[in-house]
């Protein structure tokens, strides 16, 4: 399992992969999987890695990395669209307006959801 996620580009390296799995980040066919999980096509993987959900289903087992174009045609993305809200809302100021005052940081904080 760690080190197809690895193959297919969706985990960085390895050992992020394989700490994934160990932490119960990766699901198998809705199963819990361990790096050493063996993928067969048509598996559906359930992955959180770098705060990412994604839903992805295998379609061709590979051992070692590839290239980005050959990766994408391993696995079908089932992964479903972000919805709007989840986007964080950003504060725009004017440029050259200098640093936030007590105020306009504060707001931006509210705005942010951060108190």
């Amino acid at each position: 399992m760690d080190r197809w996620l690895w193959a297919v580009r969706l985990a960085k390296t390895r050992q992020i992969a394989a700490q994934g799995c160990r932490g119960g980040h990766v699901r198998v066919n809705d199963r819990p999987a361990k790096p050493a999980t063996p993928v067969r096509p048509g598996d559906v993987v359930k992955v959180k890695l770098a705060g990412t959900p994604r839903i992805v289903e295998v379609s061709h087992v590979i051992d070692k990395r590839v290239g980005a174009p050959v990766a994408v045609r391993c696995y079908v993305d089932h992964t479903p669209a972000p919805s709007p809200e989840s986007k964080i809302p950003v504060a725009k100021r004017e440029r050259g307006a200098g640093r936030p005052t007590k105020r306009e940081r504060r707001q931006i904080d509210r705005l942010r959801g951060m108190r």
